[in-house]
């Protein structure tokens, strides 16, 4: 069965909202909505610097020009890496990392230490926030909104329109 425009009908619709972000981190990390709510979940676990040094190796990926990546260079190990940070971040490695890199920088230079990030968020944060209040009541929200009788009726109508 297909849609009008001969796509799968709905039983193979996108994934949205909680049940994209609980199919991966990466997932969650794609969808402006699931970063706020996972962001507000991090600040509860007072761990909310690792998600903003991972958005802010992803930004500075796409950085060019020299001047401009030495600026976004230098901000980021002035906020996350440097043993004076605001935000600091725990990694490994990090004590060998000195200011001399800023001077040469390039658009994978903070990949490893991402990475770390990523994992820690992966395989630590990430299960506990599928199983927070933010999620759950995210996700109840969403399901309450799906079998609201305005979205039946919707569905009924998309229905009768594509199966006649």
């Amino acid at each position: 069965i297909n849609d009008g425009e001969g796509h799968p009908s709905s039983s193979h619709q996108t994934l949205k909202g909680t049940s994209k972000w609980a199919t991966s981190l990466e997932s969650l990390l794609e969808d402006p909505e699931g970063v706020k709510r996972f962001r507000e979940f991090l600040k509860k676990e007072f761990s909310e610097e690792n998600v903003l040094f991972w958005l802010a190796c992803e930004e500075f990926k796409k950085t060019q020009g020299k001047k401009q990546m030495q600026e976004k260079a230098k901000e980021i190990y002035m906020t996350f890496l440097s043993s004076k940070a605001s935000s600091q971040v725990n990694v490994e490695g990090q004590s060998r990392l000195s200011e001399t890199i800023l001077e040469t920088p390039h658009p994978l230079m903070f990949q490893k230490l991402q990475d770390q990030i990523f994992n820690l968020m992966k395989y630590d944060s990430y299960s506990r926030f599928l199983k927070s209040d933010i999620f759950l009541n995210q996700k109840k929200s969403e399901e309450q909104e799906e079998n609201s009788p305005e979205a039946q009726t919707a569905a009924k109508r998309a229905s009768r329109i594509y199966n006649t």
